[in-house]
């Protein structure tokens, strides 16, 4: 962003390029440094020392090939310059990326935009962790659709000149493999001097990012940090979280204060046309870290809908029961995802609640939102469910409701029941409810579902009023159904549970 002479008439920062910090001496306060250019040595002494060594591409030794000349690592911009150089030396077409996090999805989406065909291989069972594995399912179909050959389930076995082969026996094609399995924190240099490292592998800090030597800082990637959920150590590694710590070890060099909270951990991606966002703790984070919850799945329209630029935006709540404390949320859509999500971040920095969600006051223009804003829905959504107002399953249980011949109603106008249906639904639609409820059983569970679950929601309400007690609104209804099922039915060659899949 600026070169070191810039930076020293603006700031009055030395900054020493092509050198290398080598040894650290904590009695004499003091730093080795290696001039690479001409590999001379020296000591330069500091009152106070930083450390931000970042973090180190994840190159597993246990790939056979993996030191191949066709294999790279991405970490910085140097590391771009010699992957492109060498694709375009070879005119190789073929690529494959390996991991399917935050890097992998970046690389794979710029090849993929730059004309390379590529082939993203991830041994989980779906990409970007920190979304949920329905909520994955979304990114998956968008990959697939623009013409990234999806594998998962799988790792990486063994890399070849023009291939890769996979631990389950495929062999990809691909004249180069850009490997980002993981970011593993760069502590070589602060274990070498004695300081401390925590239980997940990242430098020990306190709240002053102070590490167990007092006059020595560390932040960024190769930390440990507090998380403000969990009460736990955890390893972030996040450019807002690593600028907080920065300004916030300057300030306790200075002797200024600071209020250390933790991290809640708030990211955003662009993965071709759509935008994934998410905050605070997942539905499996939540389970893992033993909080009890429910979760608000909503699909409203991201601005009006009579707007031709209106998309959906799909908005998952997380909250803790029986308080209703907001645990996080994630958003995916073609509109402002990453907008919703930081107005529920700021609500998670404050300790708020869904009453608190429901009743933030948001800008509206029907050209940038609406009247309820997404993240209004939700809550309103979760303070039903948390007050047993109605009850909901999940989409992700509906397969085995259709396997299992479960009654669901489809409560869709005739002509988009006939587009695309469950293979097994009854058709009544919301308009017809009322004169229809005969034909809804009392004595066995039935489970409603629409495009989006607001009319099925409604239609739920009504059977209740009308004495129904079996009555489940399906969370995300066909929509959201659609767009789970379909990536999972092309990747492993499932029977599908719907006649015709819909997506918008």
């Amino acid at each position: 962003m600026m070169d070191p002479s810039q930076f020293k008439k603006k700031y009055n920062i030395e900054v020493r390029t092509e050198h290398e910090v080598t040894a650290i001496q904590r009695k004499e306060k003091s730093v080795t440094v290696k001039n690479l250019t001409d590999g001379t040595e020296y000591t330069e002494p500091y009152d106070a020392l930083i450390l931000s060594p970042g973090g180190e591409p994840v190159m597993p030794g246990s790939i056979e090939g993996i030191r191949s000349e066709n294999v790279f690592g991405v970490r910085n911009v140097t590391d771009i310059v010699k992957l492109d150089t060498y694709i375009r030396s070879r005119n190789i077409r073929e690529i494959a990326v390996v991991g399917g996090g935050f890097i992998g999805c970046e690389i794979a989406e710029n090849l993929v935009r730059a004309g390379y065909q590529v082939t993203l291989i991830e041994a989980l069972d779906q990409v970007m962790t920190p979304f949920d594995y329905d909520m994955a399912q979304i990114l998956h179909k968008e990959m697939m659709d623009h013409g990234i050959t999806l594998l998962l389930r799988d790792g990486v076995k063994k890399i070849l000149p023009g291939a890769v082969e996979l631990s389950g026996g495929k062999t990809v094609k691909a004249g180069a493999v850009v490997m980002a399995v993981g970011i593993r924190p760069e502590t070589a240099l602060a274990q070498k001097a004695g300081l401390s490292i925590g239980e997940t592998g990242g430098i020990r800090v306190n709240g002053n990012f102070q590490t167990s030597d007092p006059s020595i800082y560390a932040i960024g990637d190769a930390i440990e940090v507090f998380g403000r959920l969990t009460r736990k150590p955890m390893r972030l590694a996040l450019a807002w979280p690593a600028q907080m710590e920065a300004r916030a070890a300057a300030d306790h060099i200075f002797g200024l204060s600071n209020q250390q909270k933790g991290f809640i951990g708030s990211s955003v991606i662009r993965i071709f046309d759509l935008t994934a966002a998410c905050t605070g703790l997942s539905e499996k984070a939540a389970r893992q870290a033993g909080i009890p919850f429910q979760t608000a799945y909503v699909i409203p329209s991201d601005k009006v809908s009579l707007m031709p630029d209106a998309h959906p935006i799909h908005l998952k709540l997380v909250f803790e029961t029986p308080t209703g404390r907001i645990l996080g949320a994630q958003a995916i859509g073609k509109g402002e995802a990453d907008r919703r999500i930081d107005v529920i971040a700021a609500l998670l920095s404050m300790d708020g609640t869904l009453e608190d969600l429901k009743n933030m006051e948001l800008c509206y223009a029907p050209v940038v939102s609406t009247a309820k804003d997404a993240v209004n829905m939700a809550a309103l959504v979760g303070l039903n469910l948390l007050h047993g107002v109605y009850r909901q399953v999940p989409l992700t249980q509906v397969r085995e409701l259709v396997e299992n011949g479960a009654y669901i109603v489809d409560v869709r106008e005739p002509g988009e029941f006939n587009a695309g249906h469950l293979k097994n639904a009854v058709n009544i639609p919301l308009s017809q409810l009322r004169r229809r409820m005969d034909e809804i059983p009392k004595d066995r569970p039935v489970y409603l579902h629409c495009r989006s679950s607001q009319r099925s929601y409604n239609a739920v309400m009504a059977l209740q009023h009308c004495g129904f007690d079996n009555v489940y609104n399906i969370a995300g209804s066909y929509l959201a159904i659609c767009l789970y099922e379909y990536p999972q039915d092309v990747l492993y060659h499932r029977e599908k549970i719907v006649t015709e899949y819909n997506f918008r």
